[in-house]
């Protein structure tokens, strides 16, 4: 992970069987949402943030911004692996160096997230670039991340620097068919992060509710609904 400057409360994970779970169908027989079709309706930036966040500490410019619609905030980047967490044996301090035994949101067991079990992105800290909370985002907030032609569905889960962007836990990497270790792995572009606002996964430590939240806000987001 990336050293935070802020540190909130924090969460914990319950549900392996969905760590990888893909963007199927739903219970209501309904198609998924493609990633074409999510993408279509965020090739225009409205920009939301105050200015444009860094993919990392050593990138020579800033050029990531926030974007919105009335019913999302979604930005392009890379995609970084956050650790932080539950000790597992994937995510602990002999294979993440910067591991944090905390995450900024709490699951509705009062622990932490676990990485290596629940998907989640990783937002910047309020800052003066932006501060998510004015956006409708909240910790379990549901995502829909996107990698070539995969969609997976996320939470919000962390916080990280108030200028850097681009980060997601160890179980939402390799869904998307990314190298999820945390010192090497992750990849340098290509990301898009959709976050629906106002919306919140419950419990938000299930990835099955964030599949199920997030195939029906996405349906509605491309007009299928």
């Amino acid at each position: 992970m990336r050293t935070r400057t802020l540190f909130l409360s924090a969460l914990s994970g319950a549900a392996l069987l969905a760590a990888a779970l893909p963007a199927t169908a739903v219970a209501d027989g309904e198609s998924p949402v493609g990633a074409a079709e999510l993408l279509a309706k965020v090739k225009n930036c409205a920009p939301v943030s105050q200015g444009k966040y860094r993919t990392d500490q050593s990138a020579a410019a800033a050029t990531v911004p926030v974007c919105g619609t009335d019913e999302v905030v979604f930005w392009e980047a890379d995609m970084d692996i956050d650790c932080d967490g539950q000790v597992s044996t994937v995510c602990n301090t002999r294979t993440d160096p910067s591991f944090q035994p905390q995450t900024a949101f709490q699951g509705s067991d009062g622990k932490y997230l676990d990485s290596s079990e629940v998907p989640y992105v990783v937002v910047p800290g309020p800052g003066p670039l932006w501060n998510y909370t004015t956006s409708g985002i909240k910790g379990g907030g549901v995502v829909a991340v996107i990698h070539g032609d995969k969609v997976r569905y996320a939470v919000v889960g962390d916080t990280g620097p108030t200028g850097i962007i681009g980060e997601g836990s160890y179980a939402l990497a390799q869904s998307l068919g990314i190298d999820p270790d945390p010192k090497t792995g992750g990849t340098p572009s290509g990301v898009t992060y959709i976050l629906f606002r106002n919306s919140k996964a419950s419990p938000i430590e299930s990835p099955a509710a964030a599949v199920s939240a997030g195939e029906a806000l996405a349906r509605k987001f491309a007009g299928q609904a």
